[in-house]
């Protein structure tokens, strides 16, 4: 006589404990650091002096990467769109992740509207003395189209994925954010709010997307897959010290001192290590956190 096997009990998948939580502290954190980029680097003199500054020194290293940018910038929505089209569009029918793909959608037309919102919204920059444009620039359009496209491929990704998804993601949006200082576009401060607020769209929606996804949003922990590879996280932490050490060298070159120098370009390098820290900061943060969210394979009831 044969014995059946008994049958696997199967358990509703579920984020991990205090994950919720951690996502609403993300996400708060995401509209606080909005709130303040936006009060030090428009309501201050010395914000307003530095994000100037780092967009009239920019003029100076504009050449040829200038007008390569300049025709990146001009593809940029495009390339955006397509990309998130694609994949989303592919994933959802091969994989039939169509509740995922309306929240990511929506969370990224969201985060777009908001920024032409804010844009009209927000109190022109005040007259502190520092020669500026009065009218508000904050948050930068272009960066919040590539960031949010980005974040859609990066939810709708499985688990596996989402380490070398979140990395090619955090890079094309630092790269599009650079560019748009880089040719005058925008400061500094443009991109670092533009990031925050593609964070207070997409956080809560990747958040929603893990609660009913739980059949997919499993996977095995980093190191079991190319996808999920340490080296997608610990690549980001790298480059934003090395963006950290060259701001601080850049400031410290030009800070009050017997030592003090002239600035010609050191407010553009301060500016770009800005966006590349904000950026990598918030590939990493978010990795790390859909990671721990995510169920893992060999642990179904948690």
């Amino acid at each position: 006589m044969t014995l059946s096997k008994p049958a696997r009990i199967s358990t509703p998948a579920r984020p991990a404990p205090g994950s919720g939580f951690m996502f609403f502290f993300a996400t708060l954190a995401c509209v606080v650091g909005l709130i303040a980029t936006y009060y030090y680097f428009v309501q201050t003199t010395t914000g307003q002096f530095i994000d100037e500054s780092a967009l009239v020194e920019a003029v100076d290293i504009h050449g040829p990467a200038g007008k390569a940018s300049t025709r990146f910038l001009d593809w940029l929505p495009v390339i955006s769109l397509v990309m998130a089209a694609v994949v989303v569009l592919f994933v959802t029918v091969i994989r039939r992740r169509w509740v995922a793909a309306g929240i990511a959608l929506t969370a990224c037309v969201g985060a777009n509207i908001a920024t032409q919102v804010l844009k009209d919204l927000l109190p022109a920059r005040p007259d502190t003395g520092v020669v500026t444009l009065e009218l508000n620039s904050l948050p930068s359009g272009h960066t919040t189209l590539a960031a949010s496209a980005a974040a859609a491929v990066f939810l709708m990704s499985s688990p596996r994925w989402r380490p070398f998804v979140g990395f090619a993601g955090g890079t094309f949006a630092i790269a599009s954010g650079a560019s748009t200082l880089l040719n005058q576009w925008h400061r500094p401060a443009d991109v670092v709010a533009a990031f925050l607020l593609v964070g207070a769209f997409m956080i809560p929606a990747g958040w929603l997307i893990i609660r009913h996804g739980g059949s997919w949003n499993v996977w095995d922990g980093f190191g079991r897959h190319v996808g999920s590879a340490r080296i997608w996280v610990k690549l980001p932490v790298l480059i934003g010290l090395v963006s950290a050490a060259v701001a601080v060298f850049s400031l410290a070159k030009i800070a009050p001192g017997p030592l003090q120098e002239g600035s010609t370009t050191n407010y553009f390098w301060a500016g770009i290590a800005l966006i590349v820290i904000a950026g990598y900061l918030a590939t990493v943060a978010t990795t790390s956190l859909f990671a721990y969210a995510a169920r893992r394979r060999d642990a179904p009831g948690r």
